[in-house]
């Protein structure tokens, strides 16, 4: 209907009688988050919609649930329920799959290798009704404000005309273009798949590229998602490295993680010079230390030290890694 009866049309009248306005909200909650509420008087004009707009899903959603509804009514005598509610499972994979499809369309033509076989015939011919490109590195990736807007604070100060990289006019009766500096279009695609499914496949060797746009786009999910690549990269080399940056863009789990794998490692850390270095930096940064102040990296590392202690034979194992730090405290000259 979008690209035939109501093609370049703003406004959309819909004037069949059998059309309920409350109804037809229920259904675009849906479509736009997977949970229904509506009246149970209701219910009866939305699976006719469900029907006439082949969202067969959501038909069987709403038959199932009545189903339970009588049910529990019957068996509770004198129970009223007034709203019918569907609530999408967690991380609802039907909601993301068709949320990743307005990324999959947002994608420049060259950019579609990987996607394999999109579920419409031709993606250029297919019209998502997109309302902004951003040009990134040469690229356009066509997408839609409401999805940026809602989900950073960034891009709404950006798309509101706060401030701006840089607008260009829109090309050919195109949506407005605006130019973003500083990104490939090899991470900002990550960020696309992020704004609109929640969700984007981040490899590790990418997360950091990822974690420094997210931070600049004020997208504290995307940047959790980094932290969770980013864990798989732990080993004694690396982990005083992720653990500044966790520490760098404030990343409470991720730097818990680290920590926790230092106290696994804390006999040969002790021995690497940048561990060395994080323990004098941490004792620094602590306002107005005083001689017997603890170090929050060393209290970390001694929390899981103790925490791993559930048997007789562990307690000795623990003992020699305290003891291994204690030892790395008295020689650079700390005491707590």
């Amino acid at each position: 209907m979008l690209d035939t009866k109501w093609k370049g049309k703003s406004v959309v009248v819909l004037r069949h009688p059998l059309i309920n306005p409350l109804a037809f909200g229920a259904l675009l909650q849906y479509l736009y988050t997977g949970r229904l509420d509506i009246g149970v008087e209701h219910v009866s004009d939305c699976e006719r919609l469900a029907k006439q707009c082949q969202l067969w899903d959501l038909l069987g959603d709403l038959e199932a649930k009545c189903e339970k509804v009588s049910e529990f009514v019957a068996s509770k005598p004198g129970t009223c329920v007034k709203v019918l509610t569907i609530e999408p499972p967690p991380a609802d994979p039907r909601l993301r799959a068709d949320m990743a499809l307005l990324a999959d369309c947002a994608l420049p033509p060259e950019l579609r290798g990987d996607l394999g076989e999109l579920p419409f015939p031709c993606p250029d011919s297919f019209n998502s009704c997109p309302d902004v490109c951003f040009q990134v590195a040469g690229c356009s990736f066509l997408c839609h404000k409401a999805f940026f807007c809602g989900r950073s604070d960034y891009f709404r100060a950006l798309l509101d005309d706060h401030f701006r990289e840089n607008e260009e006019p829109a090309a050919s009766g195109g949506p407005p273009a605006v130019t973003l500096q500083g990104i490939s279009p090899d991470i900002f695609t990550h960020v696309l798949y992020y704004m609109y499914s929640d969700h984007t496949e981040l490899p590790p060797e990418t997360a950091y590229d990822v974690l420094s746009v997210a931070d600049m786009y004020l997208l504290p999910g995307l940047k959790r998602l980094c932290g969770r690549s980013l864990a798989q990269l732990l080993d004694e080399d690396s982990v005083v490295g992720v653990w500044r940056v966790a520490k760098l863009f404030r990343l409470a789990r991720l730097e818990d993680q680290c920590t926790e794998y230092m106290a696994k490692v804390i006999e040969k850390l002790v021995e690497r010079e940048d561990f060395v270095d994080a323990v004098r930096e941490e004792a620094a940064a602590v306002a107005a230390r005083q001689e017997t102040d603890s170090i929050p990296l060393v209290d970390d590392i001694r929390f899981h030290v103790a925490s791993t202690v559930q048997t007789y034979s562990a307690i000795e194992e623990a003992q020699q890694r305290l003891r291994a730090l204690e030892d790395l405290l008295v020689s650079i000259g700390l005491d707590c």
